[in-house]
């Protein structure tokens, strides 16, 4: 996947269409995927589709956080975990 595939994924996910957000988004898909990095998943490749999702379900949430200040929802925790997991398990 190609920086512009997750980026057009985030903003469905958020339900964009304008490009006058694409700069702040893409630095959003930038922190997101060194935050996960941090987490423990050294070995991220966000050119396949299950590390790029995983990327942009962390930016997404990023983004809506910064309205309401909710933690890390359930869902995005439990992916998380699963590929930290997924990564310590194969080495």
């Amino acid at each position: 996947m190609t920086e512009q595939d997750r980026l057009s994924m985030l903003k469905t996910d958020l339900g964009i269409s304008s490009t006058g957000y694409d700069d702040r988004l893409k630095q959003y898909l930038q922190t997101a995927e060194k935050y996960i990095i941090k987490e423990g998943a050294s070995t991220l490749d966000k050119t396949k589709l299950e590390d790029a999702q995983l990327i942009v379900m962390y930016a997404a949430w990023m983004w809506r956080k910064r309205d309401t200040g909710d933690g890390m929802p359930r869902m995005l925790r439990w992916s998380l975990n699963n590929r930290v997991l997924s990564e310590k398990a194969r080495s």
